[in-house]
């Protein structure tokens, strides 16, 4: 029999579709079941993965990433140039990954943005962790509201180190006159994990509240916003 005939005569073999190609499937199907109840964060960070990367296994990538930045929230978080620091991200994946950590926080800032945001605390205090928990240097932000209460601009005023944010009664009073605001709430971020107030921060806060009150501007409260939870100088008395 010639080559040709043994080659004609032989069952062509076809190409078996890659193990996590059905991997892929069965994840996709679980979600959409149960909508995420009961999967692991990694399992999760795989489905985002999916997207971003369509030719390769992305569980060791999504399990490794969760190890080097602590938990799902910090790979969110995360910015860019840490994330491609992490052998098998491309800056396209970190631009899925950090797409759906602005877009969460954008569906946070929607629900306060449609109330008077003191009727709306837990919605304000979720707002504040997921845009400032993780951060690894201190953010100085205000919320400047209205008579009504409702917020009227969101800015991040200053940032500083580890643990200092340099903030200045003047240009907190002159940002106020310009967005004609008639309260408003500061919050900032403690990247140590401890949100208790320090006696800087006690000592800011009622220069603060002194210099806005020649112009009848209320400070509701000062927040102050960790990894492990916040504290309310309200709360504390120290309003």
């Amino acid at each position: 029999m010639s080559d040709a005939q043994s080659t004609k005569n032989t069952p062509e073999k076809i190409a078996k579709p890659p193990v996590h190609l059905g991997h892929r499937e069965r994840l996709r199907k679980r979600f959409l079941e149960t909508q995420g109840d009961g999967m692991p964060d990694y399992e999760l960070l795989e489905l985002l993965l999916f997207s971003a990367i369509p030719r390769r296994d992305v569980k060791p990538l999504a399990k490794e990433l969760i190890a080097h930045f602590g938990s799902f929230a910090e790979v969110l978080a995360a910015g860019p140039k840490s994330l491609m620091a992490v052998k098998g991200v491309s800056d396209n994946t970190a631009a899925l990954l950090k797409s759906v950590y602005i877009g969460g926080r954008r569906l946070l800032r929607a629900g306060i943005e449609d109330a008077p945001v003191l009727s709306s605390w837990q919605n304000l205090l979720d707002y504040c962790h997921v845009s400032m928990a993780h951060e690894k240097i201190e953010q100085f932000r205000i919320l400047f509201l209205n008579r009504k209460n409702k917020l009227i601009r969101d800015e991040v005023q200053q940032t500083g180190t580890v643990d200092h944010t340099p903030v200045y009664p003047r240009e907190v009073v002159k940002r106020a006159l310009e967005l004609a605001a008639t309260a408003i709430i500061l919050v900032h971020n403690h990247p140590s994990g401890d949100p208790t107030p320090s006696n800087a921060d006690i000592d800011m806060t009622r220069e603060i509240v002194k210099a806005l009150r020649t112009i009848d501007v209320v400070v509701h409260d000062h927040l102050i916003i960790s990894d492990t939870g916040h504290s309310s100088f309200k709360s504390l008395n120290l309003l």
